[in-house]
């Protein structure tokens, strides 16, 4: 092993000691990760004897390759854990600047649509999958992160354990969702596919839970067999769910706390999405002229 591929190892292993230590998720490790890798290749040493140029140039090199605004600031984010943190010289990311994310609205699908999906799925137990992620406007990580223990039929919620910001929530189990969980329970036992106090939605192996990348290959094949020609994904039901209340008049500051959102600014952005909202409001061309 050479020096550089030497020491490289070494600051890997002690910046992921330093994201155990503050717990940060797995997903945000293998993202800090990555940063820091890229920006070893296109330095071709050692990152810890980069220099500010050396990171102003850096961010010019992803500038000019096209790379999206989400990647570069989560690129930034990462390389700023490793300066700050695991070298202690954050120093070096003064000229390291985010940028601006154009702030798009999210695809919404039609009651209609939403049940044409659900229908397509390919079997019982993504059918039940997505059917809790838009009847409780669950996060994909939050469906699979679902125990039989989490289902309190008698307050009819859903406990949420460790969302995302690790906080724990109740989120709503309506009837109609209860009655499918049951069904779902009483087939995945009968095949002895869920474990008593196991997950609610186990993978091949009952021990390990059905993994988001398979509920989202299961939800594109949905959408195709469902012929919907809009992007869907499993967060696609989640912004339906929020959508759909808000047009059923429900309070903003209820469906920030069903979402489990921070900062009800979030929440207001389906305000520009709820189209049976905006058919409701009369336009000054159709009011009555001032006599």
């Amino acid at each position: 092993m050479s020096q550089t591929t030497q020491a490289i190892s070494e600051l890997r292993q002690r910046m992921i000691e330093d994201m155990r230590m503050r717990k940060l998720c797995d997903k945000t490790q293998s993202s800090y990760i990555r940063a820091v890798r890229k920006f070893a290749g296109y330095l071709g040493r050692s990152p810890d004897s980069a220099g500010v140029e050396d990171l102003r140039n850096f961010q010019l090199h992803l500038v000019d390759h096209g790379v999206s605004p989400i990647t570069l600031n989560a690129t930034i984010t990462g390389l700023k854990f490793f300066f700050d943190i695991t070298l202690d010289r954050g120093e070096l990311m003064a000229r390291m600047q985010p940028v601006s994310v154009p702030r798009t609205l999210p695809v919404i699908l039609s009651r209609e649509e939403v049940s044409r999906l659900i229908a397509a799925a390919g079997n019982l137990k993504h059918q039940t999958a997505l059917s809790v992620a838009y009847g409780a406007g669950l996060r994909v990580s939050e469906v699979v992160g679902l125990k039989v223990g989490d289902i309190d039929s008698e307050r009819m919620t859903l406990r949420i354990e460790q969302g995302k910001g690790h906080k724990d929530r109740y989120a709503m189990l309506p009837p109609v969702l209860l009655e499918r969980l049951r069904t779902w329970w009483r087939v995945a036992r009968a095949q002895g596919k869920m474990l008593d106090g196991g997950w609610l939605f186990p993978g091949l192996n009952p021990i390990e839970s059905l993994s988001t990348r398979q509920l989202n290959r299961a939800i594109h094949a949905a959408a195709e067999a469902a012929q919907i020609d809009k992007r869907v994904s499993m967060h696609t039901l989640r912004h339906s769910f929020a959508t759909h209340l808000l047009e059923q008049k429900v309070d903003i500051r209820v469906i920030q706390v069903l979402l489990g959102h921070k900062r009800l600014d979030t929440t207001a952005l389906y305000a520009q999405v709820a189209t049976d909202l905006l058919r409701e409001v009369i336009s000054p061309l159709e009011s009555p002229h001032p006599s």
